[in-house]
Formats: C-alpha cells, sequence, structure tokens
C-alpha cells in the first residue's frame, strides 16, 4: 500500500507545494498554505442513479418548455435567477455572515413546499434550531423535509432513492466525503463535494442550491473551481447595520447577470422591495446643498438613487477623498475633469460622495449626477428637487450618451420629477410619450449642466 504524502495547498486559489511557502506563487497571498495529507487509495466516489445508460442526444430531439423552470415565490428572486430555477441546475447562493441567506431559502421553502418536495440538507444547524427559526419566520410548508447530515454520500443516496423536486444544501464548506483524508471545508473536500452535487443534479434533474462561506477578502470560501463548476453565483450585498440586501447575479448560464434583487430586513425575515426608487429616495433632505438625484439602470430595471456630495476646506496638507457606493477612482478622475475642463477648483478641499441607502452605482451615467452633488456643495448652492440627472462625463469634460433614456425618464416621472437633465444626444431618439412627460433639457458640458439644474 503506498504511504500517504504531505502536500500544501493554498486556500484561496488551490496552489498545490510539496513545501509550505510563506506567499503563494499563483495568486500572491500570503499565509495561505495549510497542510493536508493526500493518499492515493483514496478515491471519492460519485453514486449515480441505478439502472441509467449515458447516451447522445440529438439538440432538435431535446423538449425545452416553461415546465423547465420552478418559481421560488419570490418575484424578486425569479427577476436574478431569470425567470425561476431551472430543473437540473446547481446555484450557489454566498454572502457576509448574517447577511440572510439561509432566511431567504426558508421562506422560499415556505412558498414552494406547498406543492414540491424540498429536502433542507443543514451542517450548521440542528432540527430544533431550523424549526424555531422557521416558526420566527412564519413558515410551515407541507411537503418540507429536513436532514441533519455532512456525509455527501449519504445526501446523495437518500435523493437518489426518494427523488425530491428540489435540495438546499447549508452549507458546502460543512459536507465531506469520508473517502477524502482532508477536514471539510477545505480545498479538495470544497471542489469534490460540489462535484458529486453537481453529477446528482444533473444526472436526475433536480436543481441544488448549495449555500457558500466567504472569506474575510468577501470572495467565496475554497478553490475558484468553485464557481466554474455550478450555474449561477449569487451574492447577497448589504450592510449590517442597514436593512437594503441586494441580490446579484455574478454568473449565471440561463438568465441576465445584470438583474438584481431587492429586499429589506425585517423582524420576520426578509420583505420584497418591489419600488426600490421610492425607498431609496425617500427621507430625502430639502432645501440642502450637495444632493441629486440619478437614474441608473440595473438589469432592465431603471432605479433611481438619491447622491450626496460634500466639499470642505481641508485642513491637512492633502486633500481628503472618500466615496461610499461609489468607485473611489473613477471620483479621483470626475474632481479632475471638474477641475481642468470645468474651472471648478477642488484641490484645497476635502471631497466626499456617498449613496444614500446602500446602493452601489457602478454604471457611467452616474458621472454626472455625481458631478453636479459636487459642484452643489463646492458653490453652496441648492438643486432644484424635482431634478433627475443621468449622462456619462468624459475627460474632455463632455456629457456622453448613454443608454435607455427612455426608461429612464418614464421612471423618473412616475415618482413625481418634473426636469431631467440628460446628454443632449440622447434627446434626438426620444419618443413623444418620454418627451412629454417632463422637461427634458440636453447639455453637452457640465456648467450647462448645472445651469440647468439650478432653475
Amino acid at each position: 500500500m503506498a504511504k500517504p504524502k504531505t502536500v500544501y495547498v493554498c486556500s484561496a486559489c488551490g496552489n498545490v507545494s510539496v513545501k509550505w511557502q510563506g506567499r503563494c506563487p499563483d495568486c500572491g497571498g500570503w499565509d495561505t498554505y495549510v497542510e493536508q495529507v493526500q493518499s492515493p487509495a483514496a478515491q471519492p466516489m460519485i453514486k449515480t442513479a441505478p439502472g441509467r445508460r449515458v447516451q447522445a442526444v440529438k439538440l432538435q430531439e431535446i423538449a425545452a418548455g416553461d415546465e423547465s423552470r420552478y418559481t421560488t415565490g419570490l418575484s424578486e428572486l425569479d427577476r436574478v435567477l431569470g425567470g425561476g430555477l431551472v430543473k437540473g441546475s446547481l446555484v450557489l447562493l454566498s454572502g457576509d455572515p448574517g447577511i440572510g441567506k439561509s432566511t431567504i431559502l426558508l421562506q422560499m421553502c415556505g412558498q414552494m413546499g406547498q406543492h414540491l418536495q424540498i429536502l433542507y440538507v443543514s451542517g450548521e444547524e440542528s432540527q430544533r434550531q431550523l424549526k424555531l427559526r422557521a416558526q420566527r419566520l412564519g413558515v410551515n410548508p407541507e411537503h418540507l423535509l429536513i436532514m441533519t447530515e455532512t456525509d455527501v454520500e449519504t445526501v446523495n443516496d437518500y435523493i437518489i432513492s426518494n427523488r425530491p423536486d428540489l435540495v438546499l444544501v447549508d452549507s458546502i464548506q460543512t459536507m465531506c466525503l469520508p473517502s477524502l483524508n482532508s477536514v471539510p471545508g477545505s480545498i479538495a473536500q470544497v471542489r469534490e463535494c460540489t462535484n458529486a452535487f453537481l453529477h446528482t443534479a444533473k444526472s436526475m434533474e433536480i436543481p441544488m442550491i448549495l449555500v457558500g462561506h466567504v472569506n474575510k477578502d468577501g470572495a467565496i470560501a475554497g478553490p475558484k473551481v468553485l464557481e466554474h463548476i455550478v450555474d449561477a453565483v449569487l451574492y447577497f450585498e448589504g450592510e449590517k447595520n442597514m436593512s437594503c440586501r441586494i441580490l446579484r447575479a455574478a454568473k449565471n448560464r440561463f438568465g441576465s447577470t445584470n438583474e438584481i434583487g431587492m429586499f429589506e430586513m425585517a423582524d420576520n425575515g426578509l420583505r420584497q422591495v418591489l419600488n426600490p426608487s421610492a425607498m431609496l429616495i425617500s427621507g430625502r433632505p430639502k432645501n440642502v446643498p450637495g444632493t441629486c438625484v440619478a437614474c441608473v439602470m440595473e438589469g432592465s430595471r431603471p432605479v433611481l438613487a438619491e447622491v450626496q456630495g460634500l466639499v470642505a476646506k481641508t485642513a491637512f496638507g492633502n486633500p481628503r477623498r472618500t466615496a461610499t457606493g461609489f468607485d473611489f477612482n473613477r471620483m479621483n478622475l470626475l474632481l479632475a475633469v471638474l477641475e481642468k475642463r470645468g474651472g471648478y477648483y477642488f484641490s484645497g478641499a476635502d471631497a466626499y460622495v456617498n449613496v444614500a441607502g446602500g446602493l452601489r452605482l457602478d454604471e457611467p451615467a452616474a458621472d454626472l449626477p455625481v458631478a453636479l452633488s459636487l459642484i452643489s456643495s463646492l458653490k453652496d448652492a441648492v438643486l432644484s428637487e424635482q431634478v433627475v440627472a443621468f449622462g456619462e462625463i468624459g475627460l474632455a469634460g463632455e456629457i456622453r450618451a448613454v443608454s435607455n433614456a427612455e426608461g429612464r425618464i418614464l421612471e423618473a416621472a412616475r415618482l413625481g420629477f418634473t426636469k431631467c437633465i440628460l446628454p443632449i444626444h440622447n434627446v434626438k431618439g426620444l419618443s413623444q410619450k418620454a418627451a412629454g412627460a417632463m422637461e427634458i433639457i440636453g447639455v453637452r458640458t457640465l456648467r450647462k449642466a448645472f445651469e440647468a439644474a439650478m432653475q
């Protein structure tokens, strides 16, 4: 019998080394190598459904209809998934501790468990703890089965024998294969356990949702190949001290990755936010300089958010720059354009940008409202409360066109705004409905945009 071999595996990227190293040569992480014993005789066994033969089928002969998806009962979750859970898909749900991963799974069980057989596999909580949490959330589905098990082979045997309609695993880092000589949560265990669940999900066409932990850097714990194996990767985002939660899709083989789902954490669980714009701009201060409403696109949905800018005289040699909810480097670029092209001098002042509500603005269309909020604070001038703005700012100081201007205008008009400042190139393609919804002002330069917002 071969002697077990000791190797060192990077916990960040999975690189294998025969000796311990302080810094990983692949990912550059420090102190990430962990000791792992490899046994040549220990090979994980993936079980398949009995009597199933592998065969190739013509693409034209494969039937695909509306019944290939399960609706979760949560419209915001269905939006992110692309319309629901696809049969045989493997979905990875990740997020910070306490963000609401297990909560949304239980609430989903409360909706789907009325007519589908659901297996909830928990490696972190006991059956009594799950029952107490379900009572707090008001969830009591008829066809929900609870299994507290960490052995993947045992779980797969039960799935093959009972064929549930949906399987939830909380979490993949607690699962293990006894044939592997490593602890649960290690690189090898996470990879092989995910492969085992993938094979079962695909062979039996049973959708599975795996809960994944994150490390201190915010990335999913385990090997990067974990995100390549699964069909969809969902991230739960939000600050612990704020009730707003945002669900994003970083990868989705069956839908768009641009859609987001908005939730609000309440005493009885997560509550869907069907109108995120109204929530994000609620409580907006009046007659205060440094605020401007932006309209950005999150997938196919226009969302309004309040952008706050604050400019104050610096007390240090180098002015401070801080951005929350907006890219820091993009903010520095806009400050340089404002000073060089617009004649607004920020070199002797601290500048701060904040997006209210916990939303992060990554779209270039947020450039114009951010610039207007900074100019408003610098000049101590109050912008009109009925103004909404969007547009990309180039290095020459020009206001460049953005996509879906008509949808943004109609969303702002629905919420009661009466004036819209946008790139002049977007005005030409507007329909009569959008042009008549509110006052449309097309601008080419930053100074024209600020003058329009003041009127």
